[in-house]
């Protein structure tokens, strides 16, 4: 049967189109229950009996439920329990929420394909007896709404033969459920229904909060009486017209009372100073700020607060901005003038996610309880739960589900329990889910799409293929990878150039386009390497055997080779696919033992010299041109393997060698060679990645900060950048100029990976490396990106057809927001993994360690200590201190009366240990040894990780400083 459907549609510039679809309509469309007796067939996914598990004893009567789409949309946290089965989705719900809420949609998906659950997707839209015309006046909501009732009608009709069988619709709507009760259908709420199941006293607690459960149970001490948001319409209206800025909220790593939005249509980040300027804002919401008058712009504060979880033990702000209520009176003198400030008015999209934290020790007898996030960006959360008592101690995971304006919290949900507080486990899957880290076991779906065992390398492939066996390639990473990525090679030609390559993993060779291991990779988008495991991107079978370029095998790969001249002079260069057998799987350590030991005089070992040669030539080249040399210490953790808890037995900085930079140097280059072949062919859909220069205003800081030791930086352009940082050292501070570099490093934006067509040819430029146009090419076992390049390149060079989906420039756009959100990701996991080992380490310990200092607070020192790579906090009684802006100093004076003075750079001596009092937050404390004050007491406050971004941003999520020299970096 076939219906003409008209409606009216607006498109993406404004215009309203009436648009004609034929709209199919079926009677033989299944009902998804086994035995069913009309529709036929023993293999549908709904049971012919529902275990009792599964049953609310609210209906006396076997039932599968039928959610709507707000019960979908809120409570799917309760929908993923394994008691709850059963589920017929309409496809009038799926639709609706695929278009509210993605990430509510994908875990609707991962529902209906997992078989334990017996979901059925039931295709109402095309059932000729269920399918509902839109009425005159009739909102869509309401159609939707209607249609949800027909089709759990026609089910109660449709199975009474089938064992007795009915259809519960489960709806929170008021109106939708006195409209199914007159009709005699059977429903009920989410709420009521969960109540009914036998296990509800566990279940219950998954239930969403409505607002007005929560609202009536606040205590009259955290109410707060937040500004109402505009009307949505208002808010849209404001947008488009200039009136208000949308931009994302990110919370102040510095001063918890304050948050910062940044937009795109804003030159600089808006400062929001005060709980009411934030207005129940959440990190990473997209929010419509009003900007307040000129006169009424203020400096960020001065004063470090950081959020220990106990808000309501903080002092309050006023209205709109300002300090701390009872906060020291601040100097008014700036050395610039303050930035635009603003007061959140609306919130255009919520980026609420799964929270982990401890719940707050119980205040009373009641059910509703504070739960402590993790993350210190994030407020106190106000739930209901009859299980405080069991979760105390325990890591549990919580959802958000509103805040009301009258609460100073916002209201969520109990989600479930990870695990004991303190158990490694436990911490390092907290880890993983802060940072939005997919850590699932690969799906059988994905798993199915891998080569059969044992994998052989046919004749066929290997004639279509460069055969490259003959070369004398090797691998060059840190002791114990798996997963090698890159090979390269370097021999005389006859006529007196050489011909160097670089060799890289043929993945795309077993990741086809559009399979469900192509998805999943995208979706994953990088590796994730820890302290003491590694979230692969691919399964194990291609990323740490049949991909990895292991040493005396055969390997698939795609190589770049190059003809140079003995002075590194580039004369050709080739890109093909190639088979490879690589001599040797060294570490840096035996390979950079080759390049000394002049003894060797082997084919490979003289390879590997020349490499090195050249690889000296192409650093000189790149820093001539511009390229940034910064700083950003990586520790390395010496384990103890005798012991099953793997305690760390060592901390230090990583040692770089030569050939470090010998692996490095080729990457870049092939990464700078691939990009300019694949934009030659693909203008408008290459994947590539730049680092935009950074505001000159990002420097303002750190220029003043050299001048207070007489040192000046030139940041007109990275190549003055560059020659003055070579020049800023002073001889009686060695460490200085490293100290320079990582405060450097600090001021730079992030590198993006972007479509070619969506951005000029100007703003294509890598920054830090100084390089026109840049990809990433060279990694694809670890980085999704890279497989894309290997798709535009296998296609350019005529290997491969282009796959038409990966083309459109909109299609890369919306890729690369996904691997650049996945990227910071994945660094600031890896962050924190090397946060909980530092902690780890100094548990048992006191160490006495030099450190600097490199941010000058009003009432605080933020003190580096480079042996252990990490940073932390010396505060002070502000009514004892004295601070000079001009100057970067603060001077303490103590009860003696004698004046302590502090200025930026200084080199302290500092002991170290752990103060465990707060399980939740462990504290690394600093106290001052030399100078010694006397009576001096240092409150504990947590490290923080070095590479932390500049105060503009404020959370692991946030994005880090660039680390403008992109390394090839390996676990």
């Amino acid at each position: 049967m076939l219906k003409s459907k008209t409606f009216v549609k607006k498109t993406r510039k404004g215009n309203v189109v009436k648009v004609h679809r034929e709209h199919y309509m079926r009677d033989d469309v299944w009902c998804g229950a086994e035995h069913c007796v009309k529709c036929g067939g023993d293999e549908k996914p709904l049971q012919a009996t529902p275990s009792a598990e599964s049953q609310s004893q609210k209906f006396k009567f076997f039932h599968y439920i039928l959610p709507d789409t707000n019960v979908v949309l809120h409570q799917i946290d309760l929908l993923e329990h394994a008691n709850i089965t059963n589920i017929i989705i309409l496809q009038t719900v799926l639709d609706e929420v695929k278009n509210q809420n993605t990430a509510i949609y994908t875990r609707l998906r991962a529902i209906i394909t997992n078989h334990e659950k017996h979901a059925y997707v039931f295709t109402n839209e095309h059932h000729r007896d269920v399918f509902v015309e839109r009425l005159p006046k009739e909102s869509s909501n309401d159609r939707n709404d209607r249609a949800i009732r027909v089709s759990t009608e026609w089910y109660n009709k449709h199975l009474p033969q089938n064992k007795g069988v009915r259809v519960v619709m489960l709806t929170n709507d008021r109106d939708n459920k006195r409209l199914a009760e007159l009709d005699n259908i059977p429903c009920a709420t989410i709420e009521q229904y969960v109540n009914g199941l036998p296990n509800s006293a566990e279940m219950v607690d998954l239930l969403a909060l409505a607002s007005d459960s929560i609202s009536s149970s606040t205590p009259a001490g955290d109410k707060l009486d937040y500004p109402d948001y505009l009307a949505k319409g208002t808010v849209q209206a404001g947008i488009k017209s200039g009136a208000l800025v949308q931009g994302t909220f990110n919370r102040s790593r510095e001063n918890y009372l304050e948050g910062y939005v940044s937009a795109k249509a804003h030159p600089e980040p808006i400062l929001l100073k005060g709980r009411l300027a934030c207005n129940r804002a959440i990190f990473g919401d997209i929010v419509a700020v009003k900007l307040l008058p000129e006169n009424e712009w203020e400096h960020p504060s001065k004063t470090l607060a950081v959020n220990e979880g106990d808000e309501e033990d903080q002092p309050d702000t006023d209205a709109v901005g300002g300090e701390a209520k009872n906060a020291p009176v601040l100097p008014s003198a700036s050395l610039v003038p303050p930035p635009p400030c603003g007061k959140v008015v609306g919130i255009v999209k919520r980026n609420w996610r799964a929270y982990c934290g401890v719940l707050a020790p119980s205040k009373g007898s009641g059910v509703f309880h504070l739960f402590r996030p993790q993350d210190r960006s994030i407020p106190n959360i106000r739930i209901k739960t009859r299980q405080a008592e069991s979760l105390q101690g325990k890591r549990i995971i919580v959802n958000i589900d509103g805040w009301e304006r009258t609460s100073m919290y916002p209201n969520g949900h109990f989600v479930r329990v990870i695990g004991d507080l303190g158990d490694r486990v436990a911490e390092g899957e907290v880890i993983l889910i802060e940072h939005d880290v997919s850590y699932a076991k690969f799906s059988g779906d994905v798993l199915a799409c891998l080569p059969a065992t044992p994998w052989v390398l046919t004749d066929e492939e290997v004639a279509r293929r460069k055969d490259l066996r003959y070369l004398d390639v090797c691998s060059i990473d840190p002791p114990g990878c798996t997963d090698i990525d890159d090979a390269l090679h370097a021999r005389l030609l006859p006529n007196g150039n050489y011909e160097v390559g670089v060799h890289i993993a043929d993945v795309t060779h077993f990741v086809q386009p559009r399979t469900a291991m192509d998805k999943e990779a995208a979706s994953r988008g990088t590796t994730v390497y820890l302290t003491d495991n590694r979230i692969d991107m691919l399964p194990e079978l291609l990323g740490s055997n049949l991909c990895s370029l292991r040493s005396n095998v055969d390997r698939l790969a795609f190589s770049c080779l190059w003809e140079m001249t003995p002075e590194c002079e580039m004369v050709d260069v080739m890109f093909t696919k190639s088979v490879i057998r690589s001599k040797a799987s060294l570490t840096y350590d035996e390979a950079q033992a080759r390049v000394d030991d002049k003894t060797q005089q082997d084919d490979l070992t003289k390879s590997i010299r020349q490499l090195n040669k050249f690889a000296k030539i192409l650093k000189a080249r790149r820093f001539e041109a511009g390229a940034l040399s910064l700083a950003s210490p990586e520790v390395r953790f010496k384990m103890d393997m005798e012991d099953e808890r793997c305690d760390p037995l060592e901390v230090n900085v990583k040692e770089l060698k030569e050939t470090n930079s010998l692996v490095e140097e080729f990457m870049l280059l092939a990464n700078c060679t691939v990009a300019q072949r694949i934009h030659e062919q693909f203008p408008e859909s290459s994947m590539l990645r730049r680092h935009p220069a950074p505001n000159k205003e990002r420097f303002d800081s750190l220029v003043s900060w050299a001048k207070t030791v007489n040192v000046e930086l030139d940041v007109s352009s990275s190549k003055k950048l560059a020659e003055s940082l070579d020049k800023a050292v002073l001889p009686d501070r060695p460490y200085f100029n490293t100290l320079i570099r990582i405060l450097t490093t600090r001021c730079m934006m992030q590198a993006q990976y972007f479509s070619s067509g969506t951005l000029p040819e100007e703003d294509y430029k890598h920054y830090g490396l100084a390089a026109p146009i840049y990809t990433h090419f060279t990694s694809p076992i670890r980085r999704y990106a890279d497989v894309i390049v290997h798709r535009l390149l296998g296609s350019s060079i005529g290997w491969d057809h282009a796959d038409p989906t990966l083309l459109g420039k909109s299609d890369v756009e919306t890729l690369c927001d996904n691997l650049n959100y996945r990227h910071r990701n994945a660094q600031f996991a890896g962050r924190a993994s090397v946060e909980l080992y530092t902690h780890l380490f100094f548990k048992n310990r006191v160490v006495v360690e030099d450190g600097y200092i490199i941010r000058v607070k009003d009432n605080a020192l933020i003190v580096i200590v480079p042996k252990y790579g990490f940073e932390s906090v010396v505060y002070f009684d502000s009514q004892q201190t004295d601070y000079a802006e001009d100057k970067q100093a603060l001077t303490l004076t103590t009860e003696d009366g004698k004046p302590y003075k502090f200025h930026m750079f200084d080199r302290l001596k500092v002991q170290i240990h752990v103060d465990s009092s707060n399980e939740q937050h462990q504290k690394l404390v600093m106290q001052l040894v030399e100078p010694h004050i006397p009576g001096l007491s240092v409150v504990p406050t947590d490290a923080m990780a070095v590479d932390e971004p500049n105060a503009n941003t404020s959370n692991k999520r946030a994005s880090p400083a660039a680390g403008p020299s992109e390394k090839k970096l390996k676990k």
